[in-house]
């Protein structure tokens, strides 16, 4: 059995402030164990559930936040940026019975801790097919294309019920409550390490590939916070405004999906002004 666990930080115990996951800031070196102990807790609760391969890839901003010397030895880590389904590389070759996605969050404008959708501003809003989406939904429909089930989330309350949308029979670890966008009721790390290896351990039951979903063609739709950054976004093929703030493009998949919404956001944060967005 071989277990893709895609690795966020906003949503890792003791997260609740943009400090806590910039790279290179001193709250930021604080969180990185506190990071690494939730991967490696979800590591050895799907090994003790009879997983044989279990590899990380390191899916928050510069993609170079987990402490590899910290890491259970026998996981293997996929670090750095640049790849070709970001949060979710690895799910395509295959060979991966269950994708865990263990420090995530929420979407951007909705309820939840340090709530974004690729970007930490500017976009205000994604949909697929008229709902609303989250990293999670998005990186689950790709993961569905592949025939490979979502079986563990973990970050704060918020996500874990937004997941009992996109992934009904995933196990949930909340490490965290919601109180606002930057405060959050946490828990400790010896306690959720405890409760992320223990869901890690009966979510590896769940770990079984199914047929490739063929649920496409995908219509997502993007909201910013500002209208240039809408007409920049149009700059990609089939990209298309709809509104003032709004764009929209439809893929046949997810897999091409995600491509364009990574192109869309490299696009639009290029053409963000550091003071006015």
């Amino acid at each position: 059995m071989k277990i893709l666990i895609s690795a966020d930080m906003e949503g890792a115990t003791g997260v609740t402030w943009p400090g806590d996951v910039l790279p290179g800031s001193e709250q930021w070196e604080r969180c990185r164990p506190l990071f690494t102990s939730d991967v490696n807790a979800a590591i050895a609760g799907f090994f003790d559930g009879g997983a044989d391969d279990v590899v990380v890839n390191e899916a928050h901003w510069t993609m170079r936040n987990l402490l590899l010397e910290q890491l259970d030895d026998r996981a293997r880590m996929l670090t750095g940026r640049h790849k070709a389904l970001s949060m979710v590389e690895g799910v395509q070759h295959g060979d991966v019975d269950g994708v865990a996605f263990v420090g995530y969050h929420t979407g951007a404008g909705t309820e939840g801790v340090l709530a974004h959708t690729y970007l930490a501003n500017s976009v205000t809003g994604v949909w697929v097919d008229g709902t609303r989406a989250s990293e999670g939904l998005l990186n689950a429909l790709v993961a569905a294309e592949f025939g490979v089930p979502v079986v563990l989330v973990t970050g704060d309350d918020r996500t874990c019920e937004d997941a009992a949308g996109w992934a009904p029979r995933a196990r949930g670890v909340a490490v965290k409550d919601y109180v606002s966008r930057y405060a959050a009721v946490c828990r400790t790390p010896a306690r959720t390490a405890a409760d992320i290896r223990a869901a890690a351990k009966e979510a590896a039951g769940l770990a079984v590939r199914h047929e490739p979903a063929r649920n496409g063609p995908f219509t997502v739709e993007l909201e910013f916070d500002a209208e240039h950054l809408a007409g920049a976004a149009t700059v990609v093929p089939g990209v298309a405004a709809t509104g003032e703030r709004r764009v929209a493009y439809t893929s046949d998949t997810m897999y091409d999906g995600i491509r364009c919404f990574k192109a869309v956001t490299t696009i639009v944060s290029a053409a963000t002004e550091e003071q006015y967005g």
